[in-house]
């Protein structure tokens, strides 16, 4: 008697415990994920980046959204439709609430287009994304009309990259405000916990979101630029996710079983930017001996495209990046609206070079350096070592200075370079974006040429874009887009080397959407099927 129930009390108290595990287990539903990027603000509107756009997508909304293809979707807004040539309508969405109660509306619509332009000292301004926006009528609470000057098709392809904020709780906000997590209030189905500069940000599910609830209750987000540490965070079960997998590592962990490993064709163009804006010496350009020169050479086109062809694209996809990217001759992947079919990567000829340089009268070439990050993007500082050795082969004796991206961006900004390395993401999928930030003349009026740290200016191709620009019909617009693109690559107006694939690695039993714009957000992760 006494045995029998003792066997029934040890059997109930494993059972409980099984309970209690289990219950544990599902509970937890934390996720901790490795990013290989900084995040250099929780202001959404501060700084135009990927990461940072990644983060501001888990807290805040925006009223067009998009798919893993970047496909637009509704957002906050249910829908969109021309009124005439110079009116769009959104109708937004009922019953959507900030993370403090507050009721999203047109008011706060109105409000956010209003602060976008006004963030001061903004590396990369997101004022390019409403400057087509003259005036904002709010038809009714959750009807708002934007009027624009001259037809404009891509305002809801812009309007992907807006995120909206609440007039009550952010007007006059700074962006220490959002990084201190006081203002950091979205519509988003995370709300910020706590943002810790170049080390981690704390986040918990929003249970009163408007969407598909995530699966996390909590999200521990660590910035982990080492490639070798972000592997070895994953092998060792510290992460659950990373992105930006280090090419040397994709295969041993393709093959790894305790690993899933989600790839794709991104959007992210890796290039290299050029000083053209210094008709004197550009700061990090010498003479073979040294000397200043007295003029720039990289204001002459046939000294950007002997720098152009004298680097092997292939080499160095299958070589430094290990067949994980694209090797490109433009700005845009295959497959997006804009791309040129018969525009391919240049071809290596050194020999081509060395004539160019020879004409444009550098017979014994120059000394340059090539600044760039060695912590933002795929073997980044390898790239330019790679460059530079085949720039030093033409005679164009080069020395490379990676930094971490932090210090590596404010001296790009300034102008501070010669020739540095870059990337940026096409997010709307077409090529309008990346012509008008890259190689659009720099006017903080028009918000034009937002990235063109090259300072790269050609009327004949702003005059095209232009006319791009305000083409509704989609076929049409695309055609002309093709054309600027050719026009601004024929001149070289930058050096493009190639498009990155996405990469992101889980522990098994996870999946993710791997999404073409490389926004590593805890709401695309979910336990596998």
């Amino acid at each position: 008697m006494e045995t029998t129930m003792l066997k029934r009390v040890l059997l109930g108290g494993i059972a409980a415990l099984s309970l209690t595990l289990a219950t544990a287990e599902a509970g937890a539903q934390e996720l901790t994920m490795g990013v290989g990027a900084q995040v250099t603000s929780m202001d959404p509107h501060y700084h135009n980046l990927t990461p940072n756009s990644g983060v501001a997508g888990m807290v805040f909304g925006t009223l067009v959204a998009t798919d893993a293809n970047v496909r637009p979707r509704p957002g906050l807004a249910l829908s969109w439709r021309p009124v005439d040539e110079t009116t769009w309508e959104f109708k937004l969405r009922p019953g959507v609430k900030f993370h403090n109660g507050q009721d999203f509306t047109a008011e706060d619509v109105a409000f956010t287009i209003a602060r976008v332009p006004t963030v001061p000292n903004s590396p990369s301004s997101f004022a390019q994304y409403v400057r087509a926006i003259k005036r904002v009528e709010i038809v009714d609470p959750l009807t708002v009309r934007f009027h624009t000057e001259a037809p404009y098709p891509l305002l809801p392809t812009d309007l992907v990259n807006v995120m909206m904020l609440d007039r009550q709780t952010h007007e006059g906000a700074t962006t220490e405000d959002f990084n201190s997590g006081k203002a950091a209030i979205g519509t988003g189905p995370f709300r910020l916990v706590s943002y810790r500069s170049g080390d981690r940000i704390e986040l918990e599910r929003n249970d009163a979101y408007w969407g598909d609830k995530p699966h996390w209750s909590k999200v521990h987000y660590r910035m982990i630029t080492s490639d070798a540490a972000r592997t070895a965070a994953l092998l060792a079960g510290d992460v659950d996710v990373i992105d930006q997998v280090p090419t040397s590592d994709l295969k041993r962990l393709r093959d790894d079983k305790r690993i899933n490993v989600e790839e794709t064709v991104g959007l992210r163009l890796i290039y290299l930017a050029m000083d053209q804006g210094n008709e004197g010496d550009s700061p990090f350009v010498t003479g073979p001996d040294g000397q200043k020169l007295g003029r720039n050479p990289l204001r002459d086109a046939r000294v950007r495209k002997a720098l152009s062809i004298a680097i092997d694209r292939q080499a160095i996809a299958a070589r430094v990046m290990e067949d994980a990217t694209v090797p490109t001759g433009q700005v845009m992947a295959e497959g997006t609206t804009g791309y040129v079919p018969d525009l391919p990567a240049p071809k290596a000829d050194p020999e081509a070079a060395r004539k160019l340089l020879a004409e444009a009268g550098y017979p014994q070439g120059f000394r340059i350096t090539i600044h760039g990050p060695n912590d933002r993007y795929m073997n980044d500082a390898r790239i330019i070592q790679a460059v530079g050795q085949m720039w030093t082969r033409i005679g164009v004796r080069t020395q490379v200075d990676a930094q971490p991206f932090t210090a590596f961006i404010a001296r790009a900004s300034r102008g501070d370079t010669s020739v540095h390395l870059m990337g940026l993401a096409a997010t709307s999928g077409e090529a309008s974006t990346m012509l008008r930030a890259l190689l659009a003349t720099q006017d903080k009026e028009l918000g034009t040429g937002a990235s063109n740290r090259g300072h790269y200016s050609n009327p004949a191709f702003d005059t095209k874009l232009n006319e791009a620009m305000r083409t509704l019909d989609d076929a049409k617009r695309e055609a002309i887009l093709q054309e600027a693109t050719r026009m601004a690559m024929a001149d070289t107006g930058l050096i493009p080397i190639h498009i990155q694939k996405n990469a992101w690695a889980l522990r098994h039993g996870l999946s993710i959407d791997a999404r073409a714009d490389e926004y590593t957000r805890a709401q695309d992760v979910r336990p596998a099927d």
